[in-house]
């Protein structure tokens, strides 16, 4: 039971409409994590920028720097409104970056950052902002070496725009890549799906459920590092579940793999979740989480992989959601609760831009 104060544009603005084709200028399903993103970057990045490092189109780039093997990866964060149940865009811009550092089997060290201000920002939400990235940081163990500060005019900027960039360090041979999944690799997630897109969403159009839904925003690095020491090479993949949510994480697998995944439908979606995702018409499963990722692992090594992720209280939560298999190569299948399968695809749009 939950009740919302939904009003008539609320509605009209989460509804999920086909994005109109090519218009010749950018919509927001082109930073969606879905086709839109895949044909922008496919048409009109790589063609321009790519190589050897850039196009395994990673959650980083592993690149040599005098003999030692680094990951680099950026984010720009954009999240509405900026403060939002369980976080804020302080948090995100931490941990967004060193998660995707850690996804490649890196250990993050070093952080830049990059602040768009809005003339009229309070200095209050800037400071509790600024305290957050300090205080996430911290905890991560990375320091902020470096950064840069623009303030633009009034309604340039929504408030503030963060842009990180992080920089991690890889030992003992883990490389886990979104093209290493096989057949027969177990599917694990680490905790309850589509909390941070949920809450994001009722925070910006001013929603009331019964029951409260926070953020998950987190880090992953102890997650990561709780698989490299307890399972090793036994970890093939991992992707951090953000924009796109598990369904675009695992597509984006399948497809760099050439290989299919099978979800059996029992999937860890909170009583809250489901039903806002219910009465708006979204789909969990595509709903951005900010502190769960999916892990591809082989089957010899499930049970001391969940073990190791249950010892922490991020992954408390960790189970398997499905395998790879050989068949439907590039796809994924769910099995639903009448015994049938649907396809799992990538959406063309987003159903929640901006939610980091």
């Amino acid at each position: 039971m939950i009740t919302t104060s939904l009003r008539r544009s609320a509605l009209q603005q989460v509804a999920c409409p086909t994005p109109a084709p090519d218009s010749g200028c950018v919509q927001l399903g082109h930073g969606s994590g879905g086709k839109m993103s895949a044909r922008l970057l496919r048409e009109r990045f790589l063609p321009r920028f790519g190589n050897k490092y850039l196009d395994g189109l990673g959650d980083g780039a592993r690149v040599p720097v005098e003999g030692v093997e680094v990951v680099v990866s950026t984010d720009t964060f954009v999240v509405s409104p900026l403060e939002f149940p369980g976080g804020n865009i302080g948090h995100l811009a931490v941990h967004g970056t060193v998660n995707d550092v850690a996804m490649m089997g890196a250990v993050p060290k070093y952080l830049s950052a990059g602040f768009v201000l809005e003339e009229g920002l309070g200095f209050d939400v800037l400071d509790r902002i600024l305290d957050a990235m300090a205080e996430a940081s911290a905890a991560c163990g990375v320091e902020i070496v470096t950064g840069d500060t623009k303030v633009v005019d009034r309604g340039k900027a929504d408030g503030l725009f963060v842009n990180t960039t992080g920089v991690g360090f890889l030992s003992d041979g883990f490389r886990p890549a979104p093209d290493l999944a096989r057949p027969g690799d177990s599917v694990l997630v680490t905790g309850p799906l589509g909390r941070h897109g949920m809450a994001i969403m009722a925070a910006r159009e001013g929603l009331a459920f019964e029951a409260d839904i926070e953020s998950d925003t987190a880090s992953l690095v102890p997650l990561v590092e709780a698989l490299r020491v307890a399972v090793g090479a036994g970890v093939h993949c991992l992707r951090d579940a953000t924009r796109g949510g598990v369904a675009s994480a695992l597509n984006e697998i399948a497809q760099a793999s050439g290989v299919g995944v099978a979800l059996s439908g029992d999937l860890p979606v909170p009583t809250a979740v489901e039903a806002a995702c219910e009465m708006l018409g979204l789909d969990p499963l595509y709903v951005a989480n900010e502190g769960v990722m999916v892990a591809l692992v082989s089957p010899e090594v499930e049970a001391d992989a969940l073990a190791a992720l249950r010892a922490h209280p991020v992954g408390a939560s960790a189970t398997r959601i499905g395998h790879v298999v050989a068949e439907h190569q590039g796809m994924v299948v769910l099995r639903t609760g009448l015994g049938g399968t649907r396809v799992v695809d990538m959406l063309p749009g987003d159903q929640l831009p901006r939610i980091c």
